[in-house]
């Protein structure tokens, strides 16, 4: 074996390596099919944030597809870098459209069967946003308050914030809400352009710095 062959072989260990240590869901955000995993009946997720740390528990009987769902995108590292884009006082804060273009047109048509409701939209409790029945990609809302009346409108809760929610509660406020109702940011060229939208339009977003299953 000569040395530059030697070399060669010895650096491809060293990548096979780095790759099987890898995790290995990180590098699937651009293929949701394989992100299927079944979730623990219960589990917490643990979120970094700019105003400090939050944890979320999920409970799996309360809304299995969302539970599901969450679990695999924590894991995978959806949220890491995602801005909390839609906060609005006294009702809830919405973030889950990535940062980066390329994998939010991969999760676009990504969508989940709805759960039944069996919990209440209460102050504290984690839900995936929709656009209609069967609509759930990625995005979910942190309720301020007690929204029950989203209850009767489809919107089934699969956790809630255990941990932090003062942190929640001190997330950037000042946009509230998107165009076209508000100001605040358009949620189509989030999709279209990522973080270098609303780094550049809306810098005194809060963001997530990194989501994990504890």
């Amino acid at each position: 074996m000569t040395i530059r062959t030697a070399v060669l072989f010895a650096a491809s260990l060293l990548l096979a390596g780095m790759t099987a240590f890898a995790p290995a869901s990180a590098q699937n955000l651009g293929d949701p099919s394989s992100l299927n995993a079944r979730a623990p009946d219960t589990y917490k997720a643990r979120f970094e944030t700019s105003k400090g740390t939050f944890v979320i528990q999920v409970n799996r009987d309360w809304a299995p597809n969302g539970a599901d769902r969450f679990y695999n995108l924590v894991k995978a590292g959806f949220y890491n870098d995602a801005r909390f884009f839609r906060v609005i006082d006294g009702f809830m804060v919405q973030f889950g459209i990535s940062g980066n273009p390329d994998v939010s047109a991969a999760w676009s048509d990504a969508n989940i069967k709805d759960d039944p409701v069996r919990e209440s939209n209460a102050r504290g409790t984690v839900t995936f946003a929709t656009a209609g029945p069967n609509t759930r990609t990625t995005q979910v809302f942190i309720n301020f308050n007690n929204n029950s009346m989203l209850n009767g409108q489809g919107f089934a809760p699969f956790g809630k914030v255990i941990s932090g929610m003062d942190v929640v509660d001190s997330l950037y406020k000042g946009y509230g809400e998107g165009a076209p109702r508000g100001d605040g940011p358009k949620q189509a060229l989030i999709k279209a352009q990522g973080n270098a939208y609303l780094v550049t339009q809306f810098p005194k977003l809060d963001y997530i710095k990194k989501a994990t299953i504890e």
